[in-house]
């Protein structure tokens, strides 16, 4: 992300984690830091349904865009704690990521009909009244985590389902080629010439 600062200018000076940017008379860029203690963390963790958030940091600016818009750049870093998908041992991942959001005071907050044209930037959000940036937080981590976490040589093998009585459709059953196979003669036959001596 360009001339995305590597900390806030004056983190003496960072904003609160809930800004009201809707008439803000004041177009300067805003720096924000947020740190959560442990208490948080464990808080988050809790709400992400994850096993332990052991660091997380959140940072940025918010600059003014035009006459009412502004433009999120952040970078978020954290190290989580998740269970492995096959064996719930603890798989632990290393987030650094940037985020980008931006905020358009022309966007409707709610679709007026049942059909609306979607944004071309995903990034794209109707300006709230109040921009909470905690939550920013939590859902840039949320989109960051990995969807199936999976501890090195975990495998999930290989599944097979089948009503009783009915032998189970192994996953090289459902291969294209699988079913042709099958029709091919076996060995001896292959060797014959279909006719008898």
């Amino acid at each position: 992300m360009a001339n995305m600062p590597e900390q806030p200018r004056n983190p003496a000076k960072t904003a609160p984690r809930s800004l009201r940017l809707a008439g803000l008379r004041s177009r300067e860029p805003i720096a924000f830091e947020l740190v959560p203690d442990p208490e948080e963390r464990a808080a988050l963790a809790e709400r992400l349904g994850i096993t332990t958030l052991k660091k997380l940091r959140f940072f940025g600016e918010l600059c003014p865009e035009g006459q009412a818009d502004w433009r999120l750049e952040a970078s978020l870093g954290a190290t989580v704690v998740q269970p492995c998908v096959v064996t719930l041992a603890p798989v632990s991942t290393r987030i650094d990521t940037d985020v980008l959001r931006l905020y358009r005071a022309d966007m409707p907050t709610r679709p007026e009909a049942e059909e609306i044209e979607m944004p071309e930037d995903d990034n794209e959000e109707p300006l709230p009244d109040r921009l909470d940036l905690a939550l920013v937080m939590e859902e840039a981590l949320a989109l960051a985590m990995p969807l199936y976490p999976r501890a090195e040589g975990a495998d999930l093998g290989e599944a097979v389902f089948a009503a009783p009585g009915v032998a189970p459709m192994q996953d090289a059953e459902l291969k294209p080629f699988a079913a042709l196979a099958r029709l091919r003669p076996s060995g001896d036959d292959a060797d014959s010439d279909g006719t008898s001596d």
